[in-house]
């Protein structure tokens, strides 16, 4: 039922003229954008997701969770290299600070999903529910791009 839902909302997009990645949501003072993942290989058991958040409100905003249908579970992760040695830590909260605008992105902040269920295709969508403390739950979707995408398609990617 979940996944219907989302494709008919990529459908509606797509009728509508708009490009695959133009799609912004909007949840109280908060604007998302950029929302992107990068394609998996079959059995692949983890994928990561992107996202730009806006706060454009006078109250700071916390993102706090992720989830997907389509993996088991879902975190918030920071990706650091210090002294040539790459880390990965689980986070439990992104601080979106009023007027301020957050990136999560390969080499920095990103959403970890792992005990992936099914490959994920370039060109489809991920279903997503992001949830933040004060504007709570927001189902919305990741477009799917290239497994070696740096960026959403259609920005320069800098390999």
């Amino acid at each position: 039922m979940i996944m219907r839902a989302f494709a008919a909302v990529f459908l509606l997009a797509l009728a509508a003229g708009s490009p695959a990645l133009a799609h912004e949501i909007t949840a109280g003072t908060l604007e998302l954008s950029d929302l992107w993942t990068r394609a998996t290989p079959p059995g692949a058991p983890t994928a990561a997701g992107y996202l730009t958040v806006t706060n454009n409100g006078s109250d700071a905003d916390r993102l706090i969770a992720a989830s997907t249908p389509l993996a088991d579970i879902g975190r918030i992760h920071q990706m650091a290299v210090t002294d040539g040695v790459m880390t990965m830590t689980r986070v439990e909260g992104i601080e979106i600070a009023p007027g301020e605008t957050v990136t999560l992105a390969p080499g920095g902040f990103h959403l970890m999903f792992v005990g992936m269920k099914e490959p994920l295709t370039a060109g489809g969508v991920m279903p997503v529910t992001l949830t933040f403390e004060k504007a709570g739950a927001i189902e919305t979707y990741l477009h799917v791009v290239g497994i070696g995408a740096f960026a959403p398609e259609g920005e320069h990617q800098d390999h």
